[in-house]
């Protein structure tokens, strides 16, 4: 299968979740969590330690996220599973809130997020990966949104590379095989 260069390490998120559309609210929680938690590290480094996260932070359920105390956070800081960040941690925290009034006023998170994209997946036909930006004009309205709401670790950068894993963009190099799979729909 010829794949993004990018992928090395990376072959079984690469193949199955990177720009594949989500509208699963849970998902999408778990998203925003993990990128939030990748800000100034790699992707590879957020991947190894999901399963650490996904049992740090209630299998990403957002209701329950949302009420962690101080003694949560201190346990949390003591988890050599996750990114020990104070400001990450209570980021994860905050942003559980922040998501659960943005349900609560849109119906979904999905509803409101595919919103910045007209609904369906913006499709690029990048050859290199010198071609892809760090940061586009959706992404910079859609993280203005964000931040207006109260969301924290939510920078344009974050949010397009948010955007390119739930599959609101298909960033896939155009001679990666996902890209036109993706398209159709596999």
């Amino acid at each position: 299968m010829s794949r993004c260069n990018w992928a090395k390490g990376m072959e079984k998120y690469h193949d199955t979740e990177w720009g594949v559309p989500c509208y699963d609210d849970t998902k999408l929680f778990e998203f925003i969590i993990l990128e939030g938690a990748q800000a100034g590290l790699s992707w590879s480094t957020i991947l190894k330690r999901r399963e650490g996260y996904r049992k740090a932070f209630s299998d990403f359920n957002p209701l329950k996220v949302s009420e962690y105390d101080e003694n949560k956070v201190q346990e949390l800081l003591q988890d050599t599973n996750i990114i020990r960040n104070k400001l990450k941690v209570r980021s994860a925290i905050n942003n559980a809130k922040r998501f659960i009034e943005v349900q609560k006023e849109f119906g979904s998170f999905s509803k409101y997020m595919w919103g910045f994209v007209g609904g369906k997946p913006i499709v690029n036909h990048f050859k290199t990966l010198d071609e892809l930006p760090a940061v586009t004009e959706t992404a910079e309205r859609f993280s203005k949104d964000l931040k207006k709401r109260g969301f924290n670790f939510v920078g344009p950068t974050i949010i397009y590379a948010h955007m390119q894993a739930v599959g609101m963009v298909n960033d896939h190099l155009v001679s990666c095989e996902r890209h036109k799979l993706i398209q159709e729909g596999q």
